[in-house]
């Protein structure tokens, strides 16, 4: 924590800590102070030392992602999902530990995951820990360990995205949702690999499948889409086409190593692919746009080859529930549409292994920052996403 920063803990355990949180649908992020108890058993008190700014937290505020009031009913005892705090990417050090945690200790660096894995669930156990079946109650509810409260705004408990809520001071959290990572990693670059970029990136290396000499095109040039493009690369594609209507975002996506770059589907259809391909289009298209609306999906799906591979990586209004595909042409084509989270690998394996490649100057992050905010402002960094003024902002504690 940075000198002057506010958290102190009294003598019962209980500490106060400054948290950005939103208490209401479509409110502003807002500092507010909280406390917080010490950690149960199988959990983890971590003092953040950076928080990452994903454009799915204002999902999370904007009602996206927001669940059925009946399911939140069931699974936190309250139909909102407010007030809740923010944040679900960031790394930190481990400042203590509950009962029972073994392969964590006080000074282990982490990095959060907003995926928890459990390691013994049918999912974990077939090598799919992504799809760990802890994540059925990740987005809102008490602790994971045994259904009671750490965080607390006065009387009221505060649910955290993701079961994390990394925009505060310290977090308590599952032991299953930290991934321990070596203490000369920088912690700046691994709040970033915690969540968008490890989502990009394995959205191509391991959903889209890109292999060498692939052309790849791109949707969405921001933080995720900065990882697809890396990722996409690194595994081999002989020409990546980044697609943004921010112009800014498509240069940025060009300095990565993307060697092509236009505004739309079309302009790609049109201008690039004809020549780039000999009219037989991209193997894979991935987006990675802030919200996947319906239509984007058939965008893709027009210039994906025969046989080729859509992937949707973004995220749609949680009630979103039809699409605009060409099934003819779908079909026809013998082209796979595949949804994706985390990039559909494995964090524990995922994150040190990207974290490695950053220390070793193979892949880029810091390029991405565009800003670093203060805890105070979040509603700042988010309202310079919403204008294009960043890429990716982080939050230093």
């Amino acid at each position: 924590m940075t000198p002057g920063a506010t958290a102190h803990q009294n003598p019962g355990g209980i500490m106060q800590v400054r948290a950005a949180i939103v208490s209401e649908l479509n409110g502003p992020w807002r500092t507010e102070t909280i406390t917080i108890d010490e950690p149960h058993a199988h959990e983890v008190k971590v003092k953040m030392a950076f928080a990452g700014m994903c454009h799915s937290d204002e999902h999370l505020r904007t009602g996206d992602i927001a669940q059925d009031p009946a399911i939140l009913e069931m699974i936190s005892g309250r139909p909102s999902m407010f007030p809740i705090i923010g944040g679900h990417e960031g790394s930190g050090v481990v400042e203590s530990v509950g009962e029972g945690v073994t392969a964590l200790q006080p000074g282990d660096h982490v990095a959060v995951s907003f995926v928890p894995s459990c390691g013994t669930c049918e999912a974990c156990a077939s090598g799919r820990q992504y799809l760990c079946d802890l994540g059925a109650t990740t987005l809102a509810g008490p602790m994971i360990s045994d259904g009671t409260w750490r965080h607390h705004l006065g009387d009221v408990d505060l649910n955290r995205m993701t079961q994390l809520g990394s925009f505060s001071e310290y977090v308590v959290a599952h032991e299953a949702s930290l991934v321990k990572i070596e203490p000369w990693f920088d912690l700046r670059a691994a709040a970033l690999i915690s969540c968008g970029i490890s989502t990009g990136f394995g959205s191509a290396t391991n959903r889209a499948e890109v292999r060498p000499g692939d052309v790849v095109a791109v949707i969405g040039c921001g933080g995720v889409g900065s990882g697809a493009i890396q990722g996409a690369l690194h595994a081999g594609a002989r020409a990546v086409v980044a697609i943004d209507t921010d112009s800014s975002k498509v240069e940025r996506a060009l300095a990565l190593g993307a060697t092509h770059g236009c505004a739309t589907t079309l302009d790609a259809a049109f201008t690039i692919l004809p020549d780039l391909t000999m009219g037989r289009n991209c193997d894979s298209v991935i987006i990675t746009t802030g919200v996947l609306s319906s239509e984007l999906v058939e965008q893709a799906r027009s210039i994906t080859a025969k046989g080729g591979i859509v992937v949707a990586t973004s995220i749609a209004p949680y009630n979103q529930q039809s699409i605009d595909l060409n099934l003819f042409m779908f079909s026809m084509y013998n082209q796979e549409l595949r949804g994706t989270v985390f990039g559909s690998v494995n964090p524990r394996y995922q994150i040190p292994r990207l974290l490695r490649l950053h220390h070793d100057g193979q892949l880029k992050i810091d390029e991405l920052i565009t800003r670093e905010y203060t805890l105070d402002e979040v509603q700042l960094g988010y309202d310079d996403l919403a204008a294009g003024r960043n890429v990716r902002g982080v939050v230093r504690f």
